[in-house]
């Protein structure tokens, strides 16, 4: 990208036509829900064991014969069981790291043979020092917890979209608050598709990051709506620009700011994806990391390509705002029938940083135009300017 255009950028006119484009936003966001709709119906979710029920295992990761790792326990587990984890994990680090193993539910004999398998080839050290048998714990997750918490989170996403509507319609429009619901389901679909189809575990974490993602990417709609708010104001009055227009201007003007904060936003959960999964192994901050790195991209990317489209197609279907445009349409007409090639506008997409060029020339005309209309008359009472011509020839006798 020239420079040129990035510092018109973040001065807020960089004269991208987004709002214009709403047709290729709308494409592309609906072949991404259709995919993730479809793969949440036939592959479904990796839920975990807090939400199925299950067996849960865990055992130092320091033994008599050296650090095990989770290939070795995963491998004595399929051996004694007869059938492989659900998900073997190292949490820790140094004379702290553990083995989680998640399974299944176990029977009683099952587990009895699989903590004595997991002794015996790895003697495990306990808090002396020396290898314990009680170092290995075991237990068992019941599928009504992880239910429980599915109903509460369903209870609390339902309790915020109903407060969110009455703010939004209330401090701003009911078609932004249309809109603005329209994009959190955009994320809350796309984001649980990603989880589908990649096969992460869905955790009780995962619930909980996705019901934080909602918050910031409500966050990122509202600001965006208060510049379109702010560019409409008195808007139907006037015939320099139409609605659409004024919502463009607003989505270039939060463009950069979207951006910078999506990736400061990124950057730390990068990090506690990394330091979480790659050199603590903790599954749990894994979970939480991930289903709010998607859930951010994916908010930004919603607030400025679909939300603010929407309002536009909304208040297009206003009588108002339409004759509006309407008029607006009509003044370029005249004015390009009337001086050809003068470089404004005469249609109704988004010109970006033209309007502002238009608003200036405005200003410029109307000044011109009561400088001309300035009167030439001497004032009462002045001299005459330049000399004044004097008959020629000779005087009469």
């Amino acid at each position: 990208m020239k420079s040129g255009r990035l510092d018109m950028l973040y001065r807020g006119n960089g004269g991208l036509d987004i709002v214009g484009r709403s047709r290729t936003w709308y494409a592309i966001f609906g072949v991404v829900l259709a995919i993730c709709i479809l793969s949440m119906v036939i592959r479904g979710f990796n839920f975990g064991i807090d939400f199925e029920g299950g067996t849960s295992v865990q055992m130092p990761a320091a033994g008599a014969a050296g650090t095990v790792s989770s290939q070795q326990v995963e491998q004595v587990y399929a051996e004694t069981v007869g059938f492989p984890a659900t998900s073997v994990q190292s949490a820790g680090q140094g004379g702290t790291a553990t083995i989680i193993i998640r399974s299944e539910r176990l029977d009683v004999a099952q587990v009895v043979a699989l903590r004595q398998a997991l002794f015996d080839r790895f003697q495990p050290l306990g808090t002396s020092g020396a290898p314990d048998p009680n170092a290995i714990s075991d237990s068992a997750v019941s599928a009504s917890w992880g239910g429980e918490i599915t109903q509460q989170a369903l209870v609390a996403l339902a309790v915020f979209l109903v407060l969110v509507t009455v703010y939004l319609s209330f401090y701003f429009e009911r078609r932004m608050a249309y809109a603005a619901l329209i994009a959190l389901a955009n994320d809350i679909i796309i984001t649980a598709g990603v989880y589908s189809l990649v096969g992460f575990e869905v955790s009780p974490a995962t619930v909980i990051g996705l019901l934080t993602i909602l918050g910031f990417s409500l966050y990122d709609t509202v600001v965006v709506f208060d510049k379109v708010r702010e560019n409409t104001r008195g808007l139907l009055g006037l015939t320099r620009r139409t609605y659409a227009e004024a919502a463009n201007l607003a989505v270039n003007q939060t463009l950069m700011r979207s951006l910078n904060t999506s990736l400061i936003a990124a950057l730390p959960l990068i990090g506690l994806f990394v330091v979480g999964v790659v050199l603590l192994g903790v599954g749990v901050l894994g979970d939480l990391a991930l289903v709010q790195l998607v859930g951010t991209i994916i908010g930004a990317a919603s607030s400025v390509l679909l939300a603010t489209p929407i309002v536009v197609d909304l208040a297009m279907r206003d009588r108002r705002w339409a004759a509006q445009a309407e008029k607006v349409r009509t003044r370029r007409a005249k004015a390009a029938r009337r001086t050809p090639g003068d470089g404004e506008p005469a249609g109704d997409g988004a010109p970006g940083p033209a309007t502002d060029v238009l608003d200036t020339r405005e200003v410029a005309a109307a000044g011109a135009g009561r400088a001309g209309a300035r009167s030439t008359a001497p004032r009462p009472g002045a001299r005459p300017s330049g000399k004044v011509a004097r008959p020629s020839g000779k005087r009469r006798r």
